[in-house]
Order: structure tokens, then sequence, then C-alpha cells
């Protein structure tokens, strides 16, 4: 029996890429992998084509690519780059490219990679929390979750899959403990003793691959977590696994802000965010619907026992 198409954007990217290894390493899936990729020369996008997936140059810029990596597809997984431009209009812009062309293409099943529009939330009116970019207090959720809306207006059959902080981030996005003069190790974040969703990039891919083969999912909101844990925790968990006193560091949002790297405002509105809507935030990303989603699954303690030797210094 034929296959299933899955086209896959950002295919050698955490989530593209957690996808397509999933469906890859099913030898019994009804689906198969047609990878988007900008390079096909690059390690990743070999590695895929070596596990068994069809691999696509294209561009998501590109209308007419984005189409034909659609072409004869039964799903796709859309998802866009923020920190490799930073633009909240570029994200809405290619967000409206991929609903065009998943009803042009009758897609029968996709999923859009998205976060919540802050704004419903914090109205711009409110100073609470600083306004960025002129009309957006989470520019990297907000557009996302604007353009939630393009999907519905077309009658595209979606799953809006809502991601949490990634733990990867200790590794990638220098979000790890650091130093202090005094010697030790702090992990700082402004999140009072709330609790925030985060997950394994990996098991975000595998939970898509939940989703793709549960089409009654279709038009519900999943959000998804392997752990909702506090900054006194992962601080606990680090300092067992990494075998140093790591100090969670709280600190105000203002002063998350004012730190200064590419993308601090933002995040520190995004943290805020986490804080001051808990509930709302870990009710929607539920660990039960992600456990059932992908029974591997994991937990904050047990991404460290894999990852801890990873996380920089």
């Amino acid at each position: 029996m034929q296959k299933k198409i899955i086209t896959v954007f950002g295919a050698t990217g955490a989530q593209g890429g957690g996808l397509c290894h999933a469906i890859l390493s099913d030898t019994a899936s009804e689906f198969s992998v047609r990878a988007v990729v900008r390079d096909p020369n690059s390690d990743k996008a070999r590695a895929l084509k070596d596990a068994g997936a069809e691999l696509v140059q294209g561009n998501i810029d590109d209308k007419n690519s984005v189409l034909k990596a659609l072409e004869g597809a039964y799903g796709a997984y859309f998802v866009t780059f923020f920190w490799a431009h930073f633009s909240p209009e570029k994200e809405y812009a290619e967000a409206q490219t991929f609903a065009e062309c998943a009803k042009e293409a009758n897609i029968k099943h996709a999923i859009w990679s998205t976060l919540e529009d802050v704004r419903n939330y914090v109205p711009l009116s409110d100073n609470s929390m600083p306004t960025l970019q002129g009309k957006y207090k989470v520019p990297h959720f907000d557009a996302k979750g604007e353009a939630d809306k393009l999907f519905t207006q077309l009658g595209v059959p979606v799953t809006f899959l809502r991601a949490s902080f990634y733990w990867d981030n200790f590794i990638y996005f220098g979000s790890g403990p650091k130093k202090g003069d005094d010697g030790k190790y702090y992990l700082t974040f402004p999140l009072d003793d709330k609790k925030m969703a985060g997950i394994a990039s990996e098991d975000i891919g595998k939970c898509a691959y939940g989703i793709f083969k549960n089409p009654d999912l279709i038009g519900k909101i999943i959000g998804i977590a392997g752990e909702h844990v506090s900054g006194e925790v992962m601080a606990s968990k680090m300092s067992e696994a990494l075998n140093i006193p790591v100090i969670y560091n709280n600190v105000s949002p203002d002063t998350y802000r004012a730190f200064g790297f590419p993308g601090s405002d933002d995040l520190g509105n995004m943290f805020q965010f986490y804080r001051d809507f808990e509930e709302e935030c870990n009710r929607v990303r539920d660990i039960g619907m992600s456990k059932k989603l992908n029974p591997e699954l994991k937990s904050f303690e047990q991404w460290l026992r894999e990852n801890a030797a990873r996380i920089p210094l």
C-alpha cells in the first residue's frame, strides 16, 4: 500500500527534524516523509535522505516553492523561523502562504506550529508589559497566534500545535547556568515561584507524529509539555545532574529585558506571560495528552540524564 506523504517544513530544525525522525524510525508507519530543506547537501539533509526521506529544496517565502512541496501530499507540518530574522510581519506573511497553499493543494491534515497571541491576555494599552516593535507584546508569539485565523477562515483541516519552552535552550541558546563572581552557578529566570511548561525538542516532533495518527484532532488546539517545572526545581535538578550547586536566580522581567542580548526584551515579556498566566498556559500544555501522543515523552529529569553533559558551563 502506498504511504501517505507528510511534507515537513523546517525538516532539519528541532521541530521538523524530530517529526521526520519519528516517522522514519517507525517501519510500520502509514506515512512517508517529504523533507523541505534549504540546502540538500547539508549533513542533516543527507542524514534524512539516508534514513528514507524524500528531499525537496524549498523556500517558505516563495509561494510556488511551497505549493510544489505540497503537491500530492496528505499532510503538512508548517513551522516558521522567527529567530532567523526577528520579524513578526515576515512570520505572518509566511503563515498566510502556508494556509493558502494548504488550501490550494487540498491538504487533508495540516499542523500549524503556533503560540498564543499574548495581546489577547495583555492588551497593547496595558503598560505592565512593554509593547515591542510598535504593536506586539511577545513578537515571536503574537504573529503566530494572529495567523491561526488564516487557516480557519480558509477551511484548512488543521491542528494548532502549541509547544513549550525547549529544555535544549540550556545547550544551544545560552539559557543554562552561569558562573557568578562568587564562583557559584546561577539559573536566571523572571518566573517567581511559578511553573513553566517545558519539553525536550525531539518530543515536539514525536507529539506531532501522534497528532497525524489521530485525525480526530483536526480543528483542535493541542498544547504539549514534558513537565511543568519551577525555576527552583530546575536549579535543584541541574545541581544533581551537573554535580555542582546551581542556585535559582529569580529576577524581575524588567531586569531580564535589560540584559541586552538580541531578543532579551521579547523573551523577558514571554517569561512574564508564562509567570502571570501560569494556569492558562499550563492548562493548554497538557502532559497527559502529550504522553498519549508520544509514549516516550521525557520529564525534565530524564532529559537531564541524557543531556546534562552537553550544557556549557
